[in-house]
């Protein structure tokens, strides 16, 4: 019987250990808890990170769970049961609006896509799990940054770059807008991250109300907003799908 390759076997302990207990561990804490040396743990640590299955914090310098293994598992950030607890909402979601559905969380001064339904037609469409997309112009990146204190601080540190000439780059403009997400309880985005593409997105709470991610229907611009202006029940629809996957994490109502 073959052996086992035991880098891989210290590799695969590491990605466990990040998985459970504290999110964000250090690398004394990492290589006492396996039983390695430091110098070992380090440099199986630093492979991870280049291949994007961990990822270092630049102020704590404590490792974490990487992004990658979202794409290849759909498992990451499953800590919070979010992706679990929206599937059947989401689906419904995407079914009744005719168009995809995103389900987004903050990372790494972004948002990461953790969950997507294609739109409900024969079209050819891309998977779009793991991908990032800009907090400062999208209606999923408003709304993270409206509602939750981590978000709202990296984004007044990036670079607001105008992806169109709808984009809001202007700190006083763009904190107007967050101000009015959260008179609302959701934000749009039309035009302003990419030509020709509408979208509405809304927050979603976990049991202690604190903002987890958010739900986000995007589609064609004269579909999402025909005659210039977002249609009514589209926002109702993507509101109601925020709040039922924020009740089934037990957050209440909203």
């Amino acid at each position: 019987m073959a052996k086992n390759i035991q880098s891989l076997e210290r590799a695969a302990a590491m990605l466990r250990l990040l998985a459970g207990g504290e999110r964000r561990l250090g690398l004394s804490d990492i290589a006492s808890s396996i039983g390695l040396a430091k110098g070992t743990a380090h440099g199986i640590l630093r492979t991870l990170q280049a291949e994007g299955f961990v990822e270092q914090d630049a102020a704590s310098g404590r490792y974490q769970l990487g992004a990658e293994l979202l794409r290849l598992g759909n498992s990451y950030l499953d800590v919070h049961e979010l992706r679990a607890r929206a599937l059947v909402w989401t689906d419904d979601l995407a079914r009744s609006s005719g168009e995809s559905v995103h389900l987004g969380v903050l990372h790494q001064k972004g948002v990461l896509i953790v969950h997507h339904v294609f739109r409900p037609d024969d079209s050819r469409q891309v998977l779009e799990v793991g991908a990032m997309q800009p907090l400062h112009s999208t209606a999923l990146g408003k709304v993270l940054s409206a509602y939750d204190p981590v978000a709202h601080s990296e984004v007044l540190e990036v670079d607001r770059e105008a992806f169109t000439p709808r984009t809001t780059t202007e700190l006083v403009d763009f904190e107007s807008l967050l101000d009015m997400t959260r008179a609302r309880g959701w934000a749009a985005d039309v035009e302003e991250t990419w030509e020709g593409v509408a979208s509405v997105a809304a927050p979603i709470h976990d049991r202690r109300r604190m903002p987890v991610g958010a739900v986000a229907v995007t589609g064609a611009v004269e579909r999402v907003c025909p005659g210039g202006e977002l249609r009514p029940e589209l926002v109702a629809a993507v509101r109601d799908c925020a709040r039922a996957v924020s009740r089934d994490l037990g957050a209440g109502r909203f």
